[in-house]
């Protein structure tokens, strides 16, 4: 029973065994054939099987979650896919959005269930059918994806050497004691004495700022992020316990500047699951970056006047986003209800081309005639932030990518990216001032 088959002029590659057929359900299972990754699940339960390649072409995200409404879903910004890889919704672009051309899935030849297997045709063949096999198949592992064509901005790119790093909280190095950190894949040890900041091997220079260390190899020439909130009476603050990303930064910051993904990626902490429209929203440079700004619905369980019944949890607020190169970024959340703001500062930390560390800052106003927060309301915003968090680097964790593409034709942009795009060309500008 062929579920997929399209025209196609491509060499003949024949059938391949990629799963056995007790295996495929509604979750969508990684598989190889001809070198291709692909991915192979049934629409329906108890249905045929499609067979669909395994990222998505928005950003790359593996299509690995699983089936809503017979459609596959990527898991990150909700985009499905029908049986023939036809991309028939895109929810930032809302009801009246048209998908890109470029959106569509370019799904093999033909998939076929038969002798208990799942087969795959990558390409046109002239064998109608998979034979039946004389011994046990053996399916090729799912490969790895393969390189963006274009360049890449990665943890160890050489005019990452030309900027302010941060590499430790200022709590971690005590008075009189050392301590080893790791940027651009190199180990540095820090010490504190009577003179101050000294570090080993000798570098362009080393600072506290924000009670962050920070060490620049060689002269640096990004322009530094500003803090409005930092000595700001009105606010009350704290830094998160670092964490570490198993990948470079450049994704993680793309993920971090991403107005689209809440509803998908955070539905049950901070992202509005009924709210996936992105209205057209402004960005403008900056030097050294870009600032951008858009208003938008979200849920605040952790709101103490929603525990106690005097507000609903859904606002309209409005995010302010403020970006310099390479890796530092300030959001601030101003409630447009209850005039309410929270600032949250993210550095990050190209330690090695696999590993990124990343300081969290959350600064908290109640808003105007309202005390300020107190230890409680710290705590748990604390929390719900770290909650995001965590599920931000679960999908940091499943990319496998060697840094964040820079050209435009790797992925797939809409209107709701363009905080994205300015990311890529303010890295690619900083590359290439390197």
């Amino acid at each position: 029973m062929t579920a997929t088959a399209r025209t196609s002029t491509a060499r003949s590659t024949g059938w391949f065994p990629v799963a056995r057929a007790a295996e495929v359900g509604t979750t969508p299972v990684p598989v190889g054939a001809a070198g291709q990754a692909y991915v192979v699940v049934r629409l329906r339960p108890g249905g045929e099987v499609s067979a669909f390649p395994a990222r998505c072409p928005h950003r790359l995200v593996p299509l690995a979650a699983g089936v809503v409404e017979g459609r596959l879903q990527c898991p990150y910004h909700g985009w499905r896919f029908d049986a023939a890889g036809r991309c028939v919704d895109v929810p930032s672009l809302g009801p009246g959005g048209s998908a890109p051309p470029r959106a569509d899935l370019p799904v093999p030849w033909a998939v076929e269930e038969r002798h208990g297997w799942i087969w795959l045709a990558p390409e046109r063949t002239d064998v109608v059918a998979p034979p039946a096999p004389a011994a046990e198949p053996v399916p090729e592992p799912a490969p790895a994806p393969g390189p963006p064509l274009g360049p890449v901005f990665g943890n160890l790119d050489p005019s990452l050497e030309h900027a302010w790093h941060p590499v430790a909280l200022s709590r971690e190095l005590r008075p009189g004691g050392w301590l080893q950190v790791r940027l651009l894949g190199r180990t540095w040890s820090l010490s504190r004495g009577p003179d101050g900041l000294v570090a080993d091997p000798p570098a362009w220079g080393v600072r506290e700022r924000f009670g962050v260390l920070w060490l620049a190899p060689a002269q640096p020439r990004d322009v530094a992020l500003e803090l409005p909130e930092d000595g700001d009476r009105r606010f009350v603050g704290s830094w998160l316990p670092p964490a570490r990303s198993a990948g470079p930064a450049g994704p993680l910051a793309d993920t971090l500047l991403d107005v689209a993904h809440s509803p998908f990626l955070h539905p049950a902490t901070s992202g509005a699951a009924d709210e996936v429209e992105v209205p057209t929203h402004d960005v403008a440079p900056d030097p050294g970056g870009f600032t951008g700004v858009q208003e938008q619905w979200c849920d605040d369980p952790a709101d103490p006047g929603v525990a106690a019944g005097q507000r609903s949890p859904r606002r309209r607020r409005r995010a302010t986003y403020v970006y310099r190169a390479p890796f530092q970024l300030r959001l601030r959340l101003d409630s447009l209800d209850t005039g309410a703001a929270r600032t949250i500062l993210f550095l990050l930390q190209p330690e090695d081309a696999d590993s990124t560390r990343i300081y969290t800052c959350l600064l908290l106003a109640a808003g105007p005639g309202e005390p300020l927060p107190g230890p409680e309301v710290v705590a748990a915003e604390m929390a719900a932030e770290e909650r995001v968090l965590a599920e931000d680097l679960g999908l940091q964790a499943q990319l496998a990518r060697p840094g964040l593409p820079l050209s435009m034709r790797d992925e797939l942009h809409v209107r709701s990216d363009r905080l994205g795009v300015a990311l890529r060309r303010a890295l690619a500008d900083f590359a290439a001032a390197g």
